[in-house]
């Protein structure tokens, strides 16, 4: 572990406010005494350093990333990966934060103030209330979204287009034929933040419906039974589907495995598809809706270093377009001839 501003002190024999003005105040320090506390840093190692340049500059060199659901899922391992390729070599820190509740990202709002202990916050994947955005702008910290509702106050966003993606998902099942669509989306109450994902069904019901199709929503809970129990209701279903759109991925996967342990063919009695390109996703034959979480990062990376050298970044609302990745989970439903016809 890195040496810390006390240590250095001690080591060169003088206070931590002497270490503080060697570096931050140069004139007020003699300069035999500035030579010994700047040796000194140079024989601990690199943490050291890089807390005299913050006590230089002002800046603690760590970037707040606030995120929702496990930090190893796909989609979060991917944003990590790609900030920290683009912030790392420019020596912050990503300090990560699990948020699920807007009380919890109240909690975080509210502490931030006294602890003033990073130069920017990253919010993925959920909203944000408007006074949260007002207060950091307050602190002059740049607030900064990846897949959040977009916000004219906030410093920048990036985000995966999920409103032509929900639209390229419902016209990839209507042009092989389906009509009798379901949309699966995890349920969220009321104190459960609002995800970015739940606009893709907003626009796949909207483009559904301009071709005269109805599809239905069945809402699930991110259980270890998931899949089962969603199985049973799709296969238990009055009208059963034909086609099955799943928010994303981690629905999806689960769904086709289940499917298949229990020999419903696929896409023989349902087409499915996702949204993500996940891990196993072109493993498992599925076909999805691609988004690049790991260009969302560096994308991001680099528009906080832009800020936090000159308070502005070139394009700072930026749009990653979605596409489709087409394979063998979908194909035109066994009765088209029939629905043909009628």
């Amino acid at each position: 572990m890195g040496a810390t501003i006390q240590e250095v002190a001690a080591a060169a024999h003088v206070s931590v406010s002497t270490v503080s003005r060697a570096f931050n105040r140069p004139d007020l320090v003699s300069a035999k005494t500035r030579h010994r506390v700047i040796e000194m840093a140079r024989k601990l190692d690199f943490t050291i350093l890089r807390s005299a340049t913050a006590l230089k500059s002002g800046r603690a060199f760590r970037i707040a990333l606030l995120v929702s659901g496990p930090i190893r899922s796909w989609f979060n391992a991917s944003i990590l990966e790609g900030l920290n390729a683009v912030l790392r070599p420019a020596e912050y820190d990503l300090a990560i934060w699990q948020i699920g509740t807007y009380g919890e990202q109240q909690c975080f709002f509210d502490d931030l103030p006294e602890r003033r202990n990073v130069d920017a916050v990253i919010v993925s994947s959920f909203d944000i209330k408007t006074r949260e955005i007002d207060r950091l702008a307050t602190m002059g910290v740049p607030l900064i979204g990846i897949n959040s509702p977009i916000d004219s106050r906030m410093a920048a966003s990036v985000n995966t287009d999920d409103l032509h993606g929900g639209t390229i998902m419902a016209n990839h099942l209507m042009s092989l034929g389906h009509q009798n669509i379901v949309f699966v989306a995890t349920r969220t109450a009321e104190h459960i933040l609002r995800f970015s994902a739940n606009r893709r069904w907003e626009s796949f019901a909207r483009t559904c419906k301009l071709k005269g199709i109805n599809p239905r929503l069945i809402m699930t809970e991110r259980k270890p039974n998931m899949a089962e129990v969603l199985s049973d209701r799709l296969l238990t279903m009055k009208s059963r589907p034909t086609a099955v759109a799943c928010q994303d991925d981690e629905i999806a996967i689960p769904l086709l495995l289940e499917l298949r342990r229990r020999n419903v063919a696929v896409p023989g009695q349902f087409s499915i598809i996702g949204f993500d390109d996940s891990r196993y996703a072109r493993e498992m034959g599925l076909t999805t809706i691609r988004q690049l979480p790991i260009q969302l990062g560096i994308i991001t990376g680099a528009k906080i270093l832009d800020l936090l050298s000159t308070g502005k970044t070139n394009a700072p609302f930026e749009s990653c377009t979605a596409a489709l990745i087409e394979r063998s989970s979908t194909a035109p439903p066994k009765n088209l001839d029939a629905i043909l016809v009628n």
